[in-house]
């Protein structure tokens, strides 16, 4: 049967019945997975093993814009039209946009939490699962169980998820389940024995995952970082289509039903680097996870499917240098990725030794003095020799690219289930969130509120002494109060209800009510900071910092 033929038979049955609800969901996402990606996954099959489609094409229904909020950083445009993984996840995990780095929070000196899909099936009373090949605590499985201002902040995603009540945890990152002390610093404490403590049953290898009995809460962590890329894993390891059935197995036992996000988070680590072979497979051990995924859904009847891309990344292009040829069938002839080699590479120092690396992983036998040169002397990016191997195997797999970062190509969209009418079409990122919450019957807004009542996120900075202070005027306004400045006596006033904080700009100088107040004050090109003790005494309330995630805790 054609695609097109699968197309048209699946896009029937989502939609028999005029069913507009399903008791499970399925988010799959290939991070990174732009249309030239998914197009070389389905020549190497076509071209390769004979196979004329995709599972995902049978249930292609768009594509979907990616953009990013505007932000900036000390003048600086760190996002825009261009999204990372953490912008782009939390427009389709919450439905709402933000800055490249934010986890799932507001665009603005003090951020609010938006809550997740995800996290709104939790508070409904249903299962639910994230499941990636790279870090678990990575930007894209961080936006549907947890709040960062920045996604670098991976151990306090780790602690969130502790208390996010998702039941099922897999994929790479253990390096990342580590604690803070109460003054903020790291330490050698591992929070796996606190996930334990909660009833999840830790993995971390592929046997262990194959014999989880009755447990309904799993951890597992297939590596102290992402988990291997197909070409390097080791039989230790599961693929992402065994972990996808893991989760589906012991996420379909609730009665309520589920919500599950799954990731092929190393098409996108692929691409970065331009290792074109290791992307075609990447994609592949994706598709092999919607196959199962698809497999559950038709079987059960009550589920929905929604899968996209957070963006494209790398600038892939199926041609190069004016020739109208792909040499297809070198596309599987690279043993290992570029990365599994990356550190001999680094350490060579001589034409020889470059070439000998080059031979044992590959078809090249004849690689020029030029290139190896070329490999020694490494592209000018961070994958330096890395870099520099990966150009010249694309060079001669006639696959172009136009550098390591993103780009801003709209990404496909396919769809199973009663979901699939609501997200057809050219779509916004967003509105898979919003179909989500929809087909799911969840409230998203109620779920923000929640949060939003609990925590604040608020950009800071830390005084000579160590104290850490807040912009006032946005603090001050998320809390309800009022600010004013006045330029003509250099004062700022901030008040709420009779209680009112007055700083002198120049000296620095507090009064709580009129009198003096012995609160540090900090003004910093034209911004104001206070301490937390100056809003507890304006509001009445008792706030405290969550130093490990970096947010204000109200109460």
């Amino acid at each position: 049967m054609t695609p097109m033929a699968f197309a048209a038979e699946d896009s029937a049955k989502s939609s028999e019945a005029g069913t507009t609800s399903s008791r499970n969901l399925i988010v799959l996402i290939g991070d990174g997975m732009g249309p030239a990606q998914v197009t070389a996954a389905r020549n190497y099959l076509m071209y390769n093993k004979n196979v004329d489609h995709l599972t995902l094409d049978s249930i292609y229904v768009g594509q979907a814009t990616t953009y990013a909020d505007r932000g900036e950083d000390g003048g600086a445009v760190v996002s825009g039209v261009v999204t990372d993984s953490a912008s782009a996840g939390t427009a389709f995990a919450t439905g709402h946009k933000t800055y490249n780095a934010a986890i799932s929070v507001s665009n603005e000196d003090v951020s609010k939490p938006f809550a997740s899909v995800i996290e709104a099936a939790t508070a409904a009373g249903k299962a639910t699962g994230l499941v990636t090949t790279a870090r678990i605590t990575h930007a894209t499985p961080a936006v549907y169980g947890s709040h960062v201002r920045s996604r670098d902040n991976e151990n306090a995603i780790a602690s969130q998820y502790l208390d996010s009540g998702i039941d099922v945890l897999l994929g790479g990152g253990s390096a990342n389940f580590l604690s803070k002390d109460d003054k903020g610093k790291r330490s050698d404490k591992s929070i796996i024995s606190d996930f334990e403590d909660k009833g999840y049953e830790y993995v971390t290898n592929r046997a262990g995952l194959m014999q989880v009995g009755d447990s309904d809460k799993v951890l597992g962590l297939f590596g102290s970082s992402h988990v291997a890329y197909v070409p390097d894993r080791t039989a230790e390891t599961p693929s992402l289509a065994e972990m996808t059935d893991a989760a589906l197995n012991i996420l379909s036992k609730d009665d309520k039903g589920f919500a599950v996000m799954i990731e092929g988070g190393r098409i996108d680590h692929a691409s970065h680097a331009n290792d074109f072979p290791s992307t075609v497979q990447e994609v592949l051990d994706f598709d092999a996870a919607v196959k199962v995924a698809l497999e559950f859904a038709k079987a059960d009847g009550n589920t929905s499917i929604v899968i996209t891309a957070d963006h494209e990344t790398g600038g892939l292009s199926l041609s190069r240098d004016n020739i109208y040829e792909l040499n297809l069938d070198l596309w599987d002839q690279q043993k290992n990725s570029s990365e599994f080699i990356a550190s001999k590479l680094k350490s060579a120092t001589t034409i020889a030794e470059v070439k000998s690396i080059v031979s044992s992983n590959t078809w090249i036998k004849d690689l020029s003095d030029e290139e190896a040169e070329q490999i020694l002397a490494g592209d000018g990016s961070s994958y330096a020799q890395e870099g520099a191997y990966n150009a010249v195997i694309s060079k001669r797999l006639l696959v172009g690219w136009s550098g390591h970062g993103h780009s801003a190509v709209d990404v496909g969209v396919w769809a199973y289930g009663p979901i699939a009418d609501l997200v057809k079409g050219q779509i916004d990122n967003t509105r898979v969130a919003t179909a989500s919450a929809e087909v799911l019957g969840l409230d998203l807004a109620g779920t923000s509120a929640a949060l939003q009542a609990k925590y604040l996120y608020p950009k800071f900075k830390v005084a000579r002494n160590g104290e850490i202070l807040y912009p006032a005027k946005a603090l001050g306004e998320a809390l309800g109060a009022s600010v004013k400045w006045n330029g003509a006596n250099r004062t700022a006033t901030i008040s709420q209800g009779s209680t009112v904080i007055s700083v002198q700009l120049d000296s620095g100088a507090v009064t709580l009510n009129g009198n003096s107040a012995a609160l540090t004050s900090n003004v910093d090109n034209g911004k104001l900071y206070l301490p937390l003790e100056a809003f507890n005494s304006l509001t009445g309330l008792k706030l405290t910092w969550d130093s490990l995630s970096e947010r204000i805790v109200k109460s």
